[in-house]
């Protein structure tokens, strides 16, 4: 029997990059997977991979930082599978400049992705997992859930990131918070913070040209220079920014049995201490 043979699990932003990757590991392991993705056609792509592979997966398309997302999103698993095992908080981007030229769009666009979503999501959750907590305590079983959350190594300040470095920051006191809170319903709540990982948002940059992503309408400028991402990588124990089935790793183990007894902890995955890019 697969370890997660039978778990349901919802990601968020899981149609690219390391969201794709933490919906094809845990769906290995047996998990059947909510993907989500701002876009129909990447997060229909994961949903036809997991099933070409014997997997079991739905889609629920939309912005997590739409009023309406988080409880479509916990009803979608709900409504196809019955449960809710494991949630996974990982959509997020960056929309950077210094504070003096940061508008209040730029502030709230990453402040309500990164820390208003997983909080609506999880509230909405919270309903669902007390009943199933309360009849497994009543049969006499305990069954252990998992949320991660996603942080940065941003979270401890970063030039032009006021509004992600509050944003990752700030999960982490609601990871440490909902570790307390949701202990007694049997949660393991934990974070994972990222370094520098190879994804669409920190491509290298083709000399000064820039490149763009469409988000809620927005045109957002992402990748990096060259030479900042060269000078990352000589900041990170080993030399090399992560790639997105290493990030993904990460955030699986905290998904494991093996996890469980672990609760309200920050797992830095960022190639060993230096950059926090």
């Amino acid at each position: 029997m697969k370890k997660l043979e039978g778990k349901v699990a919802l990601i968020t932003g899981s149609g690219r990059g390391i969201g794709r990757e933490v919906a094809l590991q845990l769906a290995a392991y047996g998990a059947k997977i909510v993907v989500n993705d701002l876009d129909a056609e990447p997060a229909e792509e994961v949903v036809a991979e997991i099933r070409a592979a014997g997997g079991e997966a739905v889609a629920c398309v939309g912005s997590v930082t739409a009023a309406d997302f988080a409880d479509r999103f916990i009803q979608t698993a709900v409504k196809n599978y019955g449960s809710i095992d494991i949630i996974v908080n990982n959509a997020g981007y960056t929309w950077d400049n210094v504070i003096q030229k940061m508008s209040d769009e730029q502030w709230y666009a990453i402040i309500d992705c990164h820390l208003t979503a997983p909080f609506r999501i999880l509230r909405a959750a919270q309903p669902v997992i007390s009943a199933l907590a309360k009849k497994e305590a009543a049969e006499g079983r305990e069954v252990l859930r998992k949320v991660v959350n996603i942080s940065s190594g941003a979270a401890g300040g970063n030039v032009g990131q006021s509004n992600y470095s509050s944003g990752k920051s700030g999960i982490l006191g609601l990871t440490k918070t909902l570790a307390k809170e949701w202990g007694r319903m049997k949660v393991n709540v934990n974070a994972v913070a990222f370094g520098l990982i190879e994804t669409r948002l920190t491509q290298a940059l083709a000399g000064e040209d820039s490149k763009t992503v469409k988000i809620e309408g927005r045109e957002i400028k992402v990748g990096v220079q060259q030479a900042m991402i060269d000078g990352a990588s000589r900041a990170i124990a080993l030399g090399r920014p992560g790639k997105p089935e290493e990030a993904a790793g990460a955030v699986v183990m905290l998904c494991l049995p093996e996890s469980n007894f672990c609760s309200g902890q920050t797992l830095y995955c960022g190639g060993g201490p230096g950059s926090n890019f």
